[in-house]
C-alpha cells in the first residue's frame, strides 16, 4: 500500500531513520535534517509545520511550504513539499515541488508515485499547473517529470524547467 502522509511535529524514528539515509545535499535537494540528533529533529519538525501555516513571505523568500512522507507498506521511503505559491527566486530556483527518495528505496518507481501524490496535493491547494526545476545532470528526476505528464519549457546550464497539470 502507498500512501502520502503529511508532516506531523509528533512524527518518530522511522521519519528520523529515513531522513538521515537521504544526503544533505543532493542534486538542488536540501535535505535539513540530515546529521541533526532526533531531539534537533523535533524542533525542525515543528518549524516545518509553522511553515506549512505561515501567510505570505517570511524573510524576504520563504513561501508556504507543506511536508509530506511518501510510504509504501507502512515504511517511510521518501519526502516532499509543495510550495503554495511562487516568488520570482523560486522560478528559477525550486518550483512548486521538490522531492526525494531514500537511497535503498531508488529504482522501484517510488519517484512517479511521490510525484504524483503532490501534484494532487498542490491540487487542493490550487495550483492547476505546477512548476519543477531540476538539476540538468538529474536525469532519473527528468524521466520521472516527463513520465508524469511534465513538459520542458525552458532550460540553462544548470537546471530544465517542467511544467505540468496538478490534476493529471
Amino acid at each position: 500500500m502507498i500512501e502520502l502522509k503529511r508532516l506531523s511535529p509528533n512524527d518518530g524514528t522511522d521519519i528520523y531513520n529515513m531522513l538521515q539515509e537521504i544526503p544533505k545535499e543532493e542534486n538542488g535537494l536540501q535535505n535539513k535534517a540530515n546529521g541533526l540528533t532526533f531531539e534537533e529533529f523535533k524542533g525542525w519538525l515543528i518549524g516545518k509545520q509553522a511553515e506549512s501555516e505561515q501567510e505570505g513571505i517570511v524573510d524576504g523568500w520563504k513561501v508556504p511550504s507543506t511536508t509530506y512522507w511518501l510510504y509504501v507498506d507502512g515504511v517511510p521511503v521518501g519526502y516532499g513539499s509543495v510550495r503554495k505559491y511562487l516568488t520570482e527566486a523560486l522560478r528559477k530556483v525550486g518550483g512548486h515541488i521538490g522531492y526525494g527518495i531514500a537511497p535503498s528505496f531508488r529504482g522501484k518507481g517510488y519517484g512517479k508515485e511521490l510525484l504524483r501524490l503532490l501534484l494532487l496535493e498542490a491540487y487542493k491547494a490550487g495550483i492547476d499547473k505546477s512548476l519543477l526545476t531540476i538539476h540538468k545532470d538529474n536525469l532519473a528526476s527528468q524521466a520521472v517529470a516527463r513520465a508524469i505528464g511534465g513538459v520542458l519549457t525552458d532550460e540553462t546550464d544548470e537546471r530544465v524547467y517542467y511544467w505540468i497539470k496538478s490534476n493529471e
